[in-house]
C-alpha cells in the first residue's frame, strides 16, 4: 500500500468518528516510511551539532522556507559540504541530486539514497534524473540543485546554467534562492580536506509560481541567479565576513 493510499484511509475513518465501516482496510502504513523520517532527522541533527562545533553554522531567514507544496532550491556552490549545508538547516526533508558514480559504492550509495538522491549524469540530469525530479516537485517535495554545475574556483558565483527553471515552470514549485558563505574558505576545490571557519547560510524570499508566471526561461534564470546574488551579498555585510 502506498503512504498516499495510508494517508486517504486513514483520513477516511477519522472523518467519521465512533464509526467503522468494514470495507475500510486495517491501515499498515510501511514501516520504511517511519524509519526513513527517523533515519533523516537523526542524520540532519548529527549534522547540525558537527556544523556548530567545527564550523560555527548560522542559518538565516529560515522562515522564508515555505511550509509545504513543491519547492527548487536553488544554492550557490561553494564546496562538498553545501548540500548537508543546505539541507540540515531546512526544517523539511530535502531531495538531492547526486552523480551517477557516486552510486557504484553500494554502502554509500544506500546512504545517500536513504537521505532522497537522486542519481544524475555528470552532464546533466538526463531523462531519469528529471522525470524523478518532476515527479517529486509535483508531488509537493523540496529539491535542491545548483546552477552553477560545479563548485566555485574563487568564492564567487559563477554563471547560472540553464534548464534547471524548466522544472519549476513545469512543477508549478516554488523557487526557493539560498546563499552559502564561508564553505569556500573551509574546503575550497583546491584543498583535499577541509579546515576550521565559520559558514552562513541564507534562505532568501520565495519565487512563488505567479511571480514568474510570463517570464521567458532567460528572464527566470537572471532573476534567480539576482536573488541568490542578493542573498549572498546580505551575509557578505556581517561581522564574519566583512572586510
Amino acid at each position: 500500500m502506498s503512504n498516499d493510499e495510508c494517508k486517504k484511509i486513514s483520513e477516511q475513518r477519522h472523518s467519521s468518528p465512533g464509526r467503522h465501516d468494514p470495507a475500510l482496510p486495517t491501515v499498515h502504513c510501511p514501516p520504511s516510511t517511519v524509519f526513513h523520517f527517523l533515519w533523516y532527522r537523526f542524520l540532519q541533527f548529527l549534522l547540525q551539532i558537527i556544523e556548530l562545533l567545527f564550523f560555527q553554522v548560522r542559518y538565516w531567514g529560515v522562515s522564508n522556507i515555505p511550509r509545504s507544496g513543491g519547492v527548487l532550491v536553488v544554492s550557490n556552490h561553494q564546496s562538498h559540504f553545501d548540500p548537508p549545508l543546505v539541507g540540515s538547516g531546512c526544517p523539511r526533508r530535502m531531495n538531492y541530486l547526486a552523480r551517477l558514480s557516486l552510486f557504484r559504492f553500494q554502502p554509500f550509495a544506500w546512504l545517500i539514497r536513504s537521505v532522497n538522491a537522486i542519481a544524475i549524469d555528470r552532464e546533466g540530469l538526463g531523462l531519469s534524473g528529471i522525470k524523478e525530479s518532476l515527479k517529486r516537485l509535483k508531488r509537493g517535495e523540496m529539491l535542491l540543485i545548483f546552477p552553477e554545475g560545479t563548485r566555485t574556483p574563487d568564492g564567487e558565483i559563477g554563471p547560472f546554467r540553464p534548464g534547471f527553471t524548466t522544472l519549476a515552470v513545469r512543477s508549478r514549485a516554488a523557487i526557493l534562492p539560498v546563499a552559502i558563505e564561508g564553505a569556500y574558505h573551509c574546503w575550497p576545490k583546491s584543498r583535499k580536506f577541509p579546515r576550521l571557519g565559520k559558514i552562513h547560510v541564507r534562505y532568501g524570499r520565495p519565487l512563488t509560481p505567479q511571480d514568474y508566471t510570463g517570464l521567458d526561461e532567460r528572464e527566470l534564470l537572471h532573476l534567480v541567479e539576482r536573488r541568490v546574488r542578493e542573498c549572498q551579498a546580505q551575509l557578505r555585510r556581517l561581522p564574519d565576513f566583512a572586510p
